[in-house]
């Protein structure tokens, strides 16, 4: 790290200045050399004086590191965070270990605000303690620079550490605090982070089954958006909106939906959201109509049409799954069961339970088949994991299943 000494010098040489143009008539060229050169400490009149001259505040010459040093070790975390979870190698420790030498001197502006969240989160990410007091001094500076978007998005990460827990009614209770203390110690709060609050409070409510709330907020999210231009949490606000008319069978609002996501998709050239808008028409297929034959012919057509055969989504291998199953097709059936994988990152009751379908679709293939005990070993597991998620249609099957394989 910099000493004061060669932070002045740096400065110096970046504004094409001399010694003695930096000394003036208040300093000695010599009395600077001594200063560059860590052999002489400044007074602070001299410090104001130096730092007036070269443009930058005397708190900057005193920060034992710089902030274009900062920065640039912030743009290198930038990029290692940015890496997704289901992408992710070993950039968690090497986050730790850029950041770690410059932790205790992170006391003002964003970038060491950003670089203190940063490191909080990848701590927590890596169960290592010490992580919830760095996060707080984070956001005490994004607070004290008036950066609401960042501190929201510490207040809505303080929920999704409940969440991930699986604590869902303490999820929405920690964000419902978070969105009205930024609320009211803001007074306004930006449309990116309305909406992201939007978002989170959505997917919240639809987690302790709390549908009216959650259909309420995520329409008024889906309305600001469209009011204020602002498409920002869109895509994620028409995936939760084409399940809620799933759930409830309503056809036409998940086809609208549907075709609202799929041109996002295609206007922001994001091929995930245009697949998600076709799994859903096949998930629909398979998990409210039961109409394997209808959905088979979709996935085949999209494997084609999209070049699927490389892709391992726990999604596609569950859809492809029921599909066989329905096909007769129960060796195969079983065989894209035993490939779906639940990642770490997945908590939503919602998607918990399309996965745990897999056991009670298992179970059946393996009673068609003749194997009564592991149909009975795989409808109970698909009952122990589904019997804390709120009732939905998945767990509604399971439960029928389990009367169906225990009543024979």
């Amino acid at each position: 790290m910099n000493t004061l000494g060669e932070r002045i010098r740096t400065l110096r040489k970046q504004k094409k200045l001399t010694l003695e143009a930096l000394a003036g008539d208040q300093l000695t060229k010599g009395m600077l050399s001594l200063i560059e050169n860590n052999k002489a400490n400044p007074s602070m009149e001299s410090l104001s004086y130096i730092a007036e001259r070269l443009g930058v505040e005397s708190a900057e010459l005193l920060e034992e590191t710089d902030r274009q040093e900062l920065r640039d070790v912030l743009k290198t975390a930038e990029q290692l965070f940015s890496v997704g979870f289901d992408k992710l190698t070993d950039e968690h420790e090497q986050i730790l270990s850029l950041i770690e030498p410059y932790v205790e001197k992170l006391a003002q502006g964003y970038e060491a605000a950003r670089l203190l969240d940063i490191y909080s989160r990848t701590l927590y990410y890596e169960k290592k303690d010490g992580w919830q007091e760095l996060l707080e001094k984070a956001a005490d500076i994004y607070d004290q620079l008036n950066i609401i978007q960042r501190f929201g998005s510490v207040g809505i990460f303080r929920s999704t550490v409940k969440f991930s827990e699986h604590h869902y009614d303490e999820a929405l209770a920690v964000l419902l605090k978070e969105r009205s203390e930024t609320e009211a110690r803001n007074g306004f709060i930006d449309p990116l982070t309305r909406l992201d609050f939007d978002y989170f409070e959505a997917i919240l409510h639809y987690a302790v089954g709390n549908a009216d709330e959650a259909i309420r907020v995520m329409n008024e999210g889906i309305e600001f958006s469209k009011e204020k231009q602002v498409f920002y949490r869109i895509d994620h606000l028409y995936r939760l909106a084409i399940f809620q008319a799933m759930m409830n069978d309503d056809v036409e609002a998940m086809d609208y939906y549907e075709r609202k996501l799929s041109l996002y998709g295609e206007f922001a050239d994001d091929e995930e959201a245009v697949l998600f808008a076709k799994y859903t028409k096949v998930h629909y297929l398979t998990s409210y109509k039961r109409a394997y034959q209808d959905a088979w012919e979709l996935i085949n057509a999209y494997y084609v049409e999209y070049d699927l055969n490389k892709t391992q989504s726990p999604y596609l291998f569950m859809e492809k799954g029921k599909a066989l199953y329905g096909l007769g097709k129960y060796e195969e059936a079983l065989s894209c069961f035993d490939q779906v994988v639940i990642a770490d990152y997945i908590h939503h009751p919602f998607d918990l339970s399309i996965f745990y379908e897999k056991d009670a679709y298992a179970a059946l293939c393996h009673l068609a088949s003749g194997n009564e005990a592991e149909a009975l070993r795989c409808i109970d597991i698909a009952v122990k994991n589904i019997s804390t998620m709120p009732r939905t249609p998945y767990k509604d099957f399971i439960m029928e299943t389990y009367e169906l394989i225990h009543g024979q």
